[in-house]
């Protein structure tokens, strides 16, 4: 039963891509309806998958193919926690979408590409071989550089070939690394190779594609570009889906697989340290509204990493955590961003002020996913970003700890910024309304989970800690 759940999480949405554009054709309502439906259905599938988790026994399923390869899908904690985040958030997405995506055409292409981006993310997450791992790896770009690309304008367009070149260039290097890896064990199977020790070489080049998917410095550039494209497909990338992929991949491979030389649990921080700064000083001199949120981005992602790689349970905890507040606060940041955006027409905030007063629910969804984004008690992204900075204290290194305070610091300074350009002063734009009731429906939901994620912290925590449970 449990492994029927997890082919449903999955192929769901990448069979449905293939009729979306067939029953958009005929009748745009139902595409919309057809494309949450399967979205929403990869969600309930890897949720129903956490009792067969939570009861000790994660759900395998192993198949053998000629030429003595072979393929599965596991059920584990960090699999489970990864496709629920990303489906959940992209479900919300979807809905946001019907608002802020009417008036635009190829929304058949939009949709479909949507859906094939969620059924990546969980054909990612629940493999067991690296080669599937780097077949859905690409999937994912190639979904990342049509929507980038969505208004089909040179710019939007030089920028989605930007993105394209970038991750799968570091896809690449990485599957380098998987054929050494084959070399050195003779299997492509996780499931076979955990616990064994892999060279520096190796993890120096699986490093290159997470590095370049997680737009961590000095591989970071194309995703502030990214905010070229619409607003849910920001969203989706920062927060659902893009990035999120190459913190799992190092969970997943350096966590959960293989050994590798404790040097890596202070190179691995320190570059992430390195990025957190320079991403949140850009951030604090950006003035479009979108830059901004992106430079947060790559900054929070390294917190998340510094957790993953401190080589200690209480930051592995916390990062995995992080993933979750970030992606539900951030995701509301990209969300109440288009709102803005698509009432205003314009992006660049030094022309924004007062905006609080003419959308209210806004300002009040965009302070509230800020304020966990921020780390500000009781939001869910305290608790994430206490833990990843203990983690890294308490395995002795107490300089970068020191660091990510001041990036932290940094955090809210900038956010501050943000909302007090955009949202306080004298009003700007006084004719402005209150954007799409779908729209806003879905920034305050992303906005009250992201208190709620805080007040009712044991439970993500719980499943949370189940990962790296070999520290």
């Amino acid at each position: 039963m449990g492994g029927n759940f997890i082919f449903a999480s999955i192929l769901v949405p990448l069979v449905g891509t293939c009729f979306l554009p067939v029953i958009g054709k005929k009748n745009s309502k139902l595409r919309d309806v057809a494309a949450l439906a399967f979205i929403a259905t990869a969600f309930i599938s890897s949720t129903l998958a956490l009792p067969h988790l939570l009861s000790g026994s994660p759900v395998t399923l192993h198949y053998e193919l000629p030429l003595g390869l072979s393929f599965g899908f596991y059920a584990d904690a960090l699999a489970v926690f990864m496709a629920m985040t990303a489906s959940f958030v992209g479900t919300v997405i979807v809905f946001y979408s019907y608002g802020y995506m009417a008036e635009y055409e190829n929304q058949n292409e939009y949709y479909a590409m949507i859906c094939l981006f969620i059924g990546a993310m969980m054909g990612l997450v629940f493999s067991t071989n690296l080669i599937f791992i780097y077949a859905f790896w690409e999937i994912s770009a190639i979904c990342c550089w049509r929507l980038i690309g969505f208004y089909r304008e040179e710019i939007t367009i030089l920028r989605a070939n930007k993105a394209f070149i970038v991750t799968v260039a570091g896809a690449l290097v990485m599957l380098v690394g998987f054929v050494g890896i084959y070399g050195q064990t003779g299997t492509f199977d996780l499931a076979a190779m955990k616990g064994t020790h892999i060279p520096p070489w190796i993890v120096v080049l699986i490093l290159f594609g997470v590095l370049s998917k997680s737009a961590t410095f000095p591989m970071h550039n194309w995703l502030p570009d990214a905010g070229v494209a619409p607003s849910p497909v920001t969203s989706l990338l920062h927060a659902a889906v893009l990035v999120k992929i190459g913190v799992y991949a190092y969970a997943r491979l350096f966590v959960e697989t293989f050994n590798i030389d404790k040097m890596f649990t202070v190179t691995v921080p320190v570059v992430a340290a390195v990025s957190a700064l320079i991403s949140a000083g850009a951030a604090m001199k950006a003035n479009d509204i979108k830059r901004v949120i992106a430079y947060s981005t790559i900054s929070q992602l390294a917190f998340i990493l510094l957790g993953l790689s401190c080589g200690n349970k209480t930051g592995v905890t916390g990062g995995m955590l992080y993933i979750l507040t970030h992606s539900v606060a951030k995701g509301g940041l990209f969300l109440c961003a288009g709102i803005v955006e698509h009432n205003v027409h314009t992006k660049d905030i030094t022309k924004m002020g007062g905006l609080y007063k003419r959308m209210p629910l806004t300002a009040l969804a965009f302070m509230l996913c800020a304020f966990s984004i921020m780390g500000i008690p009781p939001f869910g992204g305290f608790f994430a970003k206490y833990l990843v900075i203990d983690g890294i204290i308490s395995s002795g290194n107490t300089i970068l700890g020191a660091v990510f305070i001041a990036g932290a610091v940094m955090t809210v300074v900038y956010l501050t910024r943000l909302f007090v350009k955009v949202f306080l002063g004298q009003p700007t734009f006084p004719h402005v309304k209150e954007g799409d009731r779908r729209m806003v429906v879905s920034v305050m939901i992303l906005a009250i989970l992201s208190l709620l994620l805080g007040i009712f912290m044991p439970i993500p925590s719980g499943l949370a800690s189940l990962v790296g449970g070999g520290l």
